[in-house]
């Protein structure tokens, strides 16, 4: 299966307001998972307010995310990256 990440305009925001050497932590463990047979083995579901959201943890930082799935192409959708004290407040 081929899985494809994209980041929502809000990912985007979070991670340029990140030290470059975060960012390029966060964007190449990303990568790393989206490369993998099974991203989601990385990842935790989430519950309450996110439930059916999944998390990455990297590091200090989580990123959320949602999985779309079109045919064989399977979209890793990021909502937010932020700090662990500040994403799921």
């Amino acid at each position: 299966m081929t899985y494809s990440v994209r980041l929502s305009a809000r990912a985007q925001s979070d991670l340029k307001h990140l030290d470059i050497a975060i960012r390029r932590r966060i964007i190449n463990k990303l990568r790393y998972y989206a490369d993998s047979d099974h991203p989601l083995a990385h990842a935790k579901s989430l519950s309450g307010v996110l439930h059916g959201k999944y998390r990455f943890r990297i590091g200090d930082y989580r990123a959320i995310f949602s999985v779309d799935s079109r045919g064989v192409v399977t979209i890793l959708f990021i909502l937010t990256i932020q700090h662990r004290r500040e994403v799921y407040a």
